[in-house]
């Protein structure tokens, strides 16, 4: 979670497009331009140890003079031994 969250705030397309589910990837992965993204609490993290895992995040973020935060949980799995980004709940943003 966290080193998509460092993708998101550097643009690195390329790691977010590498960390996200071939099933669910959209087409294209780069964040918003103007978007901001400013801290990550990670507030819940389950790994039943079977190769999946949930993390419940909020993510700060700043966009045309608003700040707001992005809250969501955030399904992962292992793939090759690596984790990727499943899916997440219907996020909820706040400004």
């Amino acid at each position: 979670m966290r080193s998509r969250y460092t993708a998101y705030v550097v643009r690195a397309d390329d790691h977010l497009f590498r960390t996200w589910h071939p099933r669910t990837r959209p087409e294209q992965v780069a964040p918003e331009p103007g978007l901001e993204w400013t801290g990550l609490e990670v507030l819940d993290v389950e790994d039943p140890g079977d190769g999946t895992g949930v993390v419940e995040f909020r993510a700060h973020w700043l966009w045309q003079g608003k700040h707001g935060v992005l809250h969501e949980r955030s399904s992962f799995e292992q793939r090759g031994g690596r984790w990727v980004y499943v899916d997440g709940s219907p996020p909820t943003l706040k400004a």
